[in-house]
């Protein structure tokens, strides 16, 4: 599985690089801190299959990075999906890394 340090997704924004971001939380927790992107939660991934693209790189993130691991291992098994990247750490890793929210 691919995944990407908090500073290098930083980067990788600053940078105007083309990804997609998904935030594989709950409302919650993406309204009380997140670095954008699209709130798809976990448990609604697989009714939402056709807001995830294939022909991108996507970095999930999650608050720990757990959650996203999850998440992608069930894309790659389930759909396919081969261009999927895990933020290590989640939003914890980026706090401790990067600091404050990219909004």
């Amino acid at each position: 599985m691919q995944s990407i340090e908090p500073t290098e997704l930083k980067k990788m924004m600053s940078q105007g690089t083309a990804f997609v971001l998904i935030d594989v939380r709950e409302l919650y927790e993406h309204e009380a801190f997140n670095i954008g992107g699209q709130l798809i939660p976990m448990g609604e991934l697989f009714d939402r299959l056709d807001e995830i693209p294939t022909n991108k790189q996507v970095v999930l993130y999650c608050q720990k990075g757990i959650r996203s691991v999850i998440a992608i291992q069930r894309l790659q098994q389930r759909s396919g999906f081969n261009n999927l990247i895990n933020l290590t750490g989640g939003m914890d890793n980026w706090k401790r890394q990067v600091g404050s929210a990219h909004h």
